[in-house]
């Protein structure tokens, strides 16, 4: 999982240091199948041990911040509970305080590169000062990715139609009126969606290229304090005061290297955002598809068949499209799947029942 996320990211010494962390874990288990092997006990199979399909998706897909800052989690686990517990064997106790002493390290690294990354809890007397001066340039946004906006751009294609489908369900009793208001329901949704991706994500770009410019005009018009920024970055990095100074001087001579140099770390990058056509592509397709689960059974069937049919089919995409979303929250699927599934079972039973009250004459 730490190669995987270290080919993912794109500053080169933050990489290093979780490519290091995943050399060292390999040390550990190589330890550990030493004195196995001592012991006399069977060694684990390595092809036995892979990644689950749902942890490779989130290694490829979901936000590294996020996927460390789990890992970090069951790495404090082991350092204050797994490796303190006594084997009865002195060697191998030996050798698993040595590993508990360098996880802590490994912690301490992947603590110190967010903190470098972005402000964290508990911020040394540098990031302090360094976070008042961002705070003062409020200005900064973020985006998110297309494909966790197509995920949500089915879900809510899903939950907004399968609504309709039931309420007009429960009026007519599943008559074709129900394929005519679905449809519609679905397509309407899908160009709403679509328009609504690229508006928002043609915003972002302009947002991006506005914060570019603006830092660029920070640079222009208050050098010192820009200056001051970068040394404070560089110190962040490990570099001492005096030569972190040096290396702003130098390069406050040149605003558009200090643009390069600074606007990744205080921007997250240069980059003018995505891509507006894909964004609303996704987000209306998947949209549409989503849309379209509730409505495809009544192409076939009417009356309580293609109400029921048209439930469970629905209820089942509403697990799915939750389960599909712990590939961004990093929850289990399960619980994020049920959850869909729920807030299905209540949008469907309200619309159907309120549908049942306003039920039309045939």
């Amino acid at each position: 999982m730490y190669l995987r996320l270290a080919d993912r990211m794109s500053d080169s010494r933050r990489a290093e240091i979780v490519r290091a962390i995943a050399a060292a874990e390999e040390s550990h288990r190589e330890r550990i199948e030493e004195r196995l092997r001592v012991l006399g006990q069977p060694i684990p199979d390595q092809a036995s041990v892979r990644l689950s399909l749902l942890q490779r998706l989130q290694a490829r897909l979901a936000p590294v911040e996020t996927v460390i800052a789990r890992m970090e989690a069951a790495e404090e686990i082991e350092i204050t509970d797994r490796y303190k517990r006594s084997t009865g064997d002195p060697d191998t106790d030996a050798v698993l305080e040595e590993i508990r002493v360098e996880e802590e390290g490994h912690s301490r690294s992947l603590e110190s590169m967010e903190v470098a990354h972005r402000a964290g809890p508990a911020p040394s007397s540098v990031q302090s000062r360094l976070n008042r001066i961002l705070g003062r340039e409020s200005w900064h946004r973020t985006g998110a990715g297309w494909i966790s906006g197509a995920i949500y751009g089915a879900n809510d294609g899903l939950a907004a139609v399968f609504g309709i489908v039931a309420g007009v369900s429960g009026a007519t009793g599943g008559s074709s009126f129900v394929l005519t208001a679905g449809l519609f329901g679905a397509i309407a949704s899908g160009l709403s969606m679509a328009t609504g991706a690229f508006l928002a994500e043609r915003s972002e770009s302009e947002v991006a290229a506005a914060n570019v410019e603006r830092e660029r005009q920070e640079i222009t018009e208050h050098p010192d304090e820009e200056k001051e920024e970068v040394s404070l970055f560089y110190q962040l990095k490990g570099i001492d005061k005096a030569m972190a100074d040096r290396l702003a001087d130098q390069l406050a001579g040149n605003p558009d290297a200090l643009l390069k140099v600074h606007g990744p770390e205080e921007l997250g990058g240069l980059e003018s955002g995505g891509n507006p056509v894909q964004s609303a592509v996704a987000a209306g397709v998947s949209t549409f598809i989503g849309a379209m689960v509730p409505v495809m059974p009544f192409f076939w069937l009417r009356g309580s068949p293609g109400v029921i049919t048209a439930a469970i089919v629905s209820l089942i995409a509403h697990f799915l499209v939750g389960a599909s979303k712990a590939l961004f929250t990093l929850r289990t699927w399960w619980s994020a799947g049920l959850e869909m599934t729920l807030a299905g079972v209540i949008v469907g039973g309200i619309t159907y029942g309120i549908g049942l009250v306003l039920k039309v004459g045939g």
